[in-house]
């Protein structure tokens, strides 16, 4: 690698297993580890998602769609749509407003307007699907999970919301720049 300021930053550096070497930092190149891994896990849990749903008899929802559906049926409470783009995270909400509006289309949720605020509940239909997605879940993914990995995977759920505030944070700063 010529001298560069990159090349002299990462100098000595293993690049370890990420997806942009040109970003590992030399403070810590397991943060473009975590990152690689956040990509691929991200991307094999959203397929994963679309595609339990379709064995569930529902297909052609987006994550989105399964991600709010799921979101919905929650503690049977009805929700705003502000509340789910909360807790989902999602900041903006007309992507989460056209999975409503598709969703109520397709007869899995509806919704009820009390005063100005709009609610969003499951339908019988929508109750049945997640039903299924649970039962397809727990046939092909929970089967294969290893009980002994629990106190692991709660860590792992720990840093993730952690990770995500930090990335949250940088998100602001980087916003203010």
């Amino acid at each position: 690698m010529p001298d560069t300021p990159l090349a002299s930053a990462t100098a000595g550096v293993s690049p370890g297993i990420v997806s942009s070497s040109h970003l590992v930092s030399p403070r810590s190149v397991e943060a473009s580890e975590f990152e690689f891994g956040m990509i691929v896990a991200w991307n094999a849990f959203s397929r994963w998602m679309v595609r339990c749903m379709a064995a569930a008899g529902v297909p052609d929802l987006t994550v989105t769609d399964v991600l709010v559906l799921h979101h919905v049926n929650h503690r049977a409470r009805n929700k705003k749509l502000a509340d789910i783009c909360f807790v989902l995270n999602y900041e903006d909400t007309h992507v989460v407003a056209y999975a409503l509006k598709k969703l109520v289309a397709a007869g899995l949720l509806r919704s009820d307007k009390q005063g100005k605020d709009v609610f969003y509940l499951p339908t019988e239909a929508g109750e049945a699907a997640v039903a299924r997605y649970r039962a397809v879940r727990e046939a092909c993914l929970m089967d294969s999970v290893d009980a002994q990995l629990n106190p692991q995977l709660g860590e792992l759920a720990r840093l993730l919301r952690t990770m995500s505030g930090l990335y949250d944070q940088a998100a602001r700063a980087a916003s203010s720049l």
